[in-house]
């Protein structure tokens, strides 16, 4: 299959400008049968606690861009002034500000660490996971500036265009408050595709169209302004990330099927920020930046090694010893994986900006796991008997079964311990005791680490669920540390040797997949991308008018959707008329043909009456009309490519990796202007001999 064009944009973020290979989005039929959105958000004034929740962080984000306001004019003006009660006065309010700036901001993070609302209603207790609230946008208006686009660059009276308009601020206003399940992530894909069509259409490479996109940091409130539109499909995605972190903190995971609901989601959440992080430089906020994004991609990752680890424990109930042990390393990977979001949560960056409740979280989680890992382990050697303590006739059976636990044991820890060989440990009940009393009493320790981390944090200690958990596996370890203890053990509790985390599932970062949602292009009125884009360059719309002669018109035609003038007769009746060659026939005596095929076209000429006809016309410009003519001519595609790319606008042809890529800037081998102009320019027409034919 023949790949569309690669359509390349060179900006750079930090001054509205960036770098992107955008791809095509999957589109269903250009006949209009399927126009307009079906995908609805949420009711804005639907009193539910998560929208209760998004109301007041939306009221917040802009007490805080007023305070912000206030702070930067009280800031210019004491440099300015020179009066020095002016500036007493003015240090004095400024005080003020940062002060109602610190509370707001501490509600904000208060907020933002409500994590029960998102969770599940099932009475089954789990560890509560960590989602993410979306980024909230004001009112974006497209519509001056798009219809001065229109009138100005495509030459067509805007008016024609308001039902476009209308939908396309519809489905934005939508977007804005998306339902906490598929189709709100539906509703987010369709205009982040759809930005795709506005950009072809109406975001020129070397103009700004003038219209600023407004969004808010998702954790502190501060608020970002960009031209560019690349802003806008970056909060977009980041968008559907934190939804998908919300649905996936909402499953119930007392049973297996949430689980692995849960584990789709967080790892498509990981997906989203992970394309985000290597696609979008310059980040305005700092929901957006590297080091924030390597943090949430790392959090997600570790909340679907727990899920995993859930579903373990759901599927091994048995107290069969490797079974222990496989429980023993699966929740000290959760614990390291968890350690690495601490450890990137106390980087410089990201210290005074990840909320405290989350830190404090992830600390609870890795010392949390931590602490089962070695209470597992201590079960198992602690329950474990060996075929010389059984009955005889199962003792063959049971040979088996101690040396699949004696392979198992010997990998359960990252060093050995000192003292006897393994193996021999494990033969022994009195040195199997003594090391699994040494496993608890490090498990009662990480325990108790958790629950006073826990203490420290006023939010978390509001987290009831959260509590539960810590406590009732805290005194399950010290139950069974009771029933190890013995008045005559003397000898000092050895100490526990470190245990080698292992997982039996990997969790993958899945990419979004944008073309599970099929969107029709608002604007296709206006005619094919190839040629009716932003990009292109063409003159005023001509009107020629042609009369029927016994030798014919005297003009060639070749392709479709739009059909071009592929030849002119000299001293034709095409010729005289003004038509020449490179032209596009956009209608005939008045009616559109900018999507018609070649025979459709074909057909209009030959019905006309004997006065003639009327083409409208339009001819591409280019710094060498010779060389944009000769890529147009050499360019040739089957009917069939050509209806296809027409229909699907090459989605299938392109991954939907290359649907940001703002700051890679990809330099192509005979990057001339003749290659420039056959990719930006040049229709997929049919081959000659099917398609040209002289009239």
């Amino acid at each position: 299959m023949e790949e569309p064009a690669t359509r390349e944009l060179e900006m750079s973020l930090s001054d509205g400008n960036v770098t992107s290979d955008d791809d095509m989005p999957l589109t269903l039929p250009t006949d209009g049968s399927l126009s307009g959105s079906f995908r609805k958000g949420c009711d804005p004034f639907a009193q539910t606690q998560r929208s209760k929740l998004q109301h007041r962080r939306a009221r917040i984000n802009q007490q805080i861009n007023k305070e912000m306001r206030m702070r930067a004019g009280a800031e210019n003006l004491f440099r300015a002034t020179t009066n020095n009660k002016v500036k007493e006065t003015v240090a004095l309010e400024l005080s003020f500000v940062n002060s109602n700036l610190q509370l707001l901001k501490e509600e904000l993070e208060e907020l933002n660490s409500n994590m029960e609302v998102y969770q599940t209603d099932s009475e089954a207790i789990n560890v509560p996971m960590i989602p993410l609230g979306l980024k909230e946008t004001k009112e974006v208006d497209f519509a001056v500036s798009i219809q001065d686009f229109i009138c100005e660059h495509y030459g067509e009276e805007s008016s024609l265009y308001d039902k476009e308009l209308k939908e396309l601020m519809e489905l934005r206003q939508a977007m804005r408050t998306p339902s906490r399940n598929q189709a709100g992530l539906e509703l987010l894909m369709e205009y982040y595709n759809q930005l795709y069509y506005l950009d072809q259409r109406f975001f020129p490479l070397h103009r700004n169209l003038g219209v600023h996109f407004h969004w808010y940091d998702s954790l502190t409130g501060v608020p970002s302004s960009q031209r560019t539109l690349a802003f806008e499909k970056g909060s977009v995605l980041f968008n559907i990330g934190a939804l998908y972190t919300q649905i996936g903190a909402r499953q119930d995971r007392s049973a297996t099927a949430g689980i692995d609901r849960a584990i789709d989601a967080f790892q498509r959440a990981a997906g989203a920020f992970n394309y985000l992080k290597e696609n979008f430089s310059n980040a305005p906020s700092l929901d957006m930046s590297g080091p924030s994004l390597c943090m949430l991609v790392r959090l997600m990752v570790s909340q679907v090694q727990e899920c995993v680890f859930e579903r373990v424990t759901l599927a091994t109930r048995d107290t069969h010893f490797t079974s222990q042990l496989r429980r023993a390393q699966e929740a000290a990977r959760v614990s390291d994986v968890y350690l690495l979001v601490q450890q990137t949560m106390t980087q410089p960056l990201m210290k005074d900006y990840v909320p405290f409740s989350w830190a404090s979280m992830v600390q609870v989680k890795s010392e949390h796991f931590r602490a089962l890992s070695h209470y597992y382990a201590a079960v198992a050697l602690c329950d474990h008997t060996l075929s010389a303590e059984e009955e005889e006739e199962e003792e063959e059976e049971e040979e088996e079964c101690d040396e699949e636990a004696e392979k198992a044991f010997l990998q359960l820890y990252v060093s050995s311990p000192a003292g006897p060989p393994l193996g021999q440990l494990l033969r022994d009940p009195e040195k199997r005791r003594k090391l699994g009393k040494a496993h608890l009493r490090r498990a009662v320790i990480r325990h108790e680490e958790a629950m006073r981390v826990h203490g420290l944090c006023k939010i978390l200690r509001k987290m009831d669920i959260l509590q539960d958990v810590l406590s009732i596996t805290h005194k399950r370890s010290l139950d069974k540390y009771s029933e190890l203890d013995r008045e005559d053990d003397f000898d000092e509790t050895a100490e526990a040797p470190e245990i080698q985390s292992q997982t039996h599932q990997k969790p993958d970062i899945t990419p979004t997949n944008f073309s599970t949602v099929q969107v029709t292009d608002i604007f296709q009125r206006l005619g094919p991308l190839s040629v009716f884009c932003a990009r292109a360059r063409w003159g005023p719309v001509r009107v020629i008018g042609l009369q029927k002669r016994e030798d014919g018109m005297g003009l060639t035609l070749r392709g479709d959707s739009p059909v071009l003038v592929a030849g002119v007769v000299p001293g034709g009746c095409a010729a005289e008329a003004g038509l020449r060659e490179g032209d596009y026939i956009v209608a005939v005596d008045g009616q559109d043909c900018k999507w018609a095929k070649h025979a459709e076209v074909v057909q209009m000429l030959k019905s006309c009456s004997e006065r003639g006809v009327e083409l409208s016309v339009v001819t591409l410009q280019s710094h060498d009309t010779q060389l944009e003519r000769r890529a147009i001519l050499l360019s040739h595609r089957s009917d069939k490519e050509n209806t296809r790319q027409r229909l699907t606008g090459g989605a299938k042809g392109q991954s939907s990796a290359s649907l940001l890529n703002w700051n890679r800037k990809k330099t192509r081998e005979g990057d001339g202007v003749t290659k420039r102009l056959g990719s930006t320019f040049s229709l997929s027409f049919g081959s000659i001999r099917d398609t040209e034919a002289m009239y």
